[in-house]
Order: structure tokens, then sequence, then C-alpha cells
């Protein structure tokens, strides 16, 4: 199974960036436990504070991968653009937040993502993405 966790804006921050809502382990750290847990996958990462380039890589792992896993960052707030290319490509996308988005500013609670995502896991920390991982393997 080839699956590639995408994050957006911001998420290169983790472990330095408000540790109060996204605790104090980095991303690449998370990411390795998570390879050495999951090392019968093909689990590819990318991370991205631009717009366009998470479009450009959706296109390009949108039909070849088994399974997208999809932290836009803020851009699931603002970007139409992600959702519409989201609905253009073939992959499932799970959604992931760190934080629970509904227990905060009242403009996170609007996702231009979850119309188009297969679904959504948010408000786990870090284990969010492995509870996204796990709903594939569980298809």
């Amino acid at each position: 199974m080839k699956l590639i966790i995408i994050n957006g804006p911001n998420l290169n921050l983790l472990g330095k960036r408000e540790p109060e809502i996204y605790g104090s382990d980095t991303f690449e750290d998370f990411y390795k436990k998570l390879q050495t847990k999951y090392n019968s996958l093909e689990l590819d990462y990318y991370q991205s504070n631009v717009e366009g380039e998470i479009i450009n890589k959706l296109h390009e792992v949108g039909f070849d991968y088994d399974g997208i896993i999809l932290n836009a960052g803020a851009y699931t707030h603002t970007s139409v653009a992600i959702g519409d290319a989201i609905k253009g490509i073939a992959t499932p996308v799970i959604e992931v937040h760190i934080s629970n988005t509904f227990g905060r500013e009242s403009f996170r609670h609007q996702s231009y993502i979850s119309p188009n995502a297969k679904g959504v896991v948010l408000g786990f920390g870090m284990q969010s993405y492995e509870l996204a991982i796990q709903s594939f393997l569980n298809k």
C-alpha cells in the first residue's frame, strides 16, 4: 500500500509553534516513528507552505497512490482550489488536523477540504495521522 502525508503551511514549525496546541514533537520525529511502525507500507511525506505546490502534489500523486493524508493547515479554511483539486483526483483523501478545529476560532469551523474527503480525523494530536493510516488499512 502506498500512502502519502501532505502537510500545509506552518506545519514545518511543529515542535516550536504553539506547543500548548500542537505539542513539542517535530513532525519529522513523529514521521520516523510512523515509518518504523508501518514499515510494510510505502509511506511518503511532503510539506509546503505554498498553496499551489500542495495542489501540484495532489495532482502528481492523486492517481497513483492508495491514499492521501492531508493536513492543509490554514488552507483548509480558505482554499477552494485545494478542495477542487481533491475533487478532481481519484485517490481518496483523509483530512487530518492535530487540534480540534471546532474548539478553536469560529473561522476554523469551515473546511473546503471535508466535502471532498473520504473522512476527517481531528483533535487527537499527532495521533490523528496514525488514525488516518489505520482507516486506509482497515478499508
